[in-house]
């Protein structure tokens, strides 16, 4: 028997855990059972009044006292307890530096089975790597010299931090590790955001190749982790499309599908952003690839942009749609269906006959029917036949656990538009 606190859950609350779901939320919760040493008796209390400090290992435990899993509890988060074992605690946190490294090399070695050392990836996708909450892209700059980007979102990998820096670099030597612990979700779960260099300090924009194209990449002032890794093969996929057409990519921030595009031979690319930084970094990334005569970069709001072209009778034979998240919550689910199928209508008007439209959504909320409901409403609407060439979705560097639906967020559908 250990000392390590125990939860139990509610009547019938441990069914999604059992399927592989790796949180608790607070109003799961029934009762906590805890000793602060072996000599005093077990105490029996409420969430709200147990004394067990945040950050502390528990052990999770159905209302019959059915073992579920050890877990990291956190009483300012609403997802009280994150799951990071299905052993017991005290086997976990018997040496935690070998339980976070063989985490992390597992990782480490499942993506080596899809990428080679001159690739960038993701390296740890959170809880889909049994690593909750952290986050972990590897870029590799054109020179062949690793860097890390990090970020531990929650507590539960927050108080493991040590341990998880030194397994990362006994696992991939990097030439440097950049924290970008500085979304706004820390909030939530007690934590300051805090960013910078873990150790030596070394330039922030670096240049990585994806798909035979030279990419920029802003480490420290790019959204979120510098660049979105997990859209690497829908670009390829996307660039089979675009040979001898002209292309509208939309949502650009760094331009990456356009110029796949550019380099599978389209005649003349369109790439627009809101941002004006995205816009600089865009026309960077257009002068390292000597793509200035092909692409273009625009600074408008893409829904603006796509009535103006419509209202000038302007026509294009490839369209991709990448916005960001346009939900990141249940309760607005309904306006983003209408974002989402405001922006896919006006694009299948836009589109010449059989023009292709690459469409995407990266928010979890938004689940596969909804897209695709909001897919079949926008071609109705605009008066359009639409063939789903192909569904796809993130690339083999952002697995998906079973049980966890969010870490299955990204949706892309390759259309032909007639």
């Amino acid at each position: 028997m250990n000392n390590f606190a125990r939860v139990f859950l509610k009547a019938k609350e441990e069914q999604e855990i059992q399927q592989g779901f790796p949180w608790v939320f607070d109003n799961e919760i029934s009762r906590v059972k805890y000793r602060r040493n072996e000599t005093d008796e077990w105490q029996q209390t409420s969430l709200e009044e147990t004394l067990v400090p945040d950050g502390s290992g528990v052990e999770v435990y159905t209302k019959a006292g059915g073992f579920l899993g050890t877990g990291i509890i956190n009483r300012k988060s609403k997802i009280t307890i994150r799951i990071i074992s299905a052993e017991h605690a005290d086997k976990v946190f018997e040496d935690t530096y070998a339980f976070w490294e063989k985490r992390v090399f597992d990782a480490v070695n499942i993506r080596r089975t899809h990428y080679a050392e001159n690739d960038s990836y993701r390296l740890i996708f959170g809880e889909a790597d049994f690593i909750p909450g952290l986050i972990c892209e590897r870029y590799c700059d054109e020179g062949g010299t690793v860097y890390l980007v990090v970020q531990f979102l929650s507590l539960s990998c927050e108080v493991f931090k040590k341990e998880i820096i030194a397994a990362l670099e006994k696992a991939c030597r990097p030439f440097g590790i950049y924290e970008r612990s500085d979304a706004g979700v820390r909030e939530k779960e007690g934590l300051s955001e805090t960013a910078g260099w873990i150790g030596k300090a070394h330039g922030t924009v670096i240049t990585i190749v994806e798909n035979g194209i030279k990419i920029a990449v802003d480490i420290a002032q790019g959204q979120k982790t510098g660049y979105f890794l997990d859209q690497k093969d829908n670009r390829r996929v996307a660039s089979a499309f675009c040979h001898g057409k002209k292309v509208l990519d939309t949502f650009t921030h760094t331009g990456a599908f356009g110029l796949n595009a550019f380099k599978a031979g389209a005649k003349e690319v369109v790439s627009v952003d809101i941002s004006e930084e995205a816009v600089s970094m865009v026309k960077k990334n257009i002068t390292l690839n000597g793509a200035s005569k092909v692409v273009k970069a625009v600074c408008a709001d893409v829904f603006d942009l796509l009535k103006k072209y419509e209202a000038d009778g302007e026509k294009f034979d490839v369209i991709i749609l990448d916005p960001p998240a346009f939900t990141k919550s249940a309760k607005m689910i309904q306006k983003a269906y209408g974002g989402y199928k405001e922006i896919n209508l006006r694009a299948m008007r836009l589109l010449n006959e059989g023009g292709i439209l690459i469409t995407c959504s990266c928010s979890h909320f938004f689940e596969p029917e909804m897209f695709y409901d909001m897919l079949m409403h926008a071609a109705a609407d605009s008066h359009r036949r639409v063939q789903i060439l192909e569904k796809r979705g993130a690339g083999p560097d952002h697995p998906v656990l079973l049980g966890y639906p969010k870490s299955e967020y990204l949706k892309c559908a390759v259309c032909r538009v007639m």
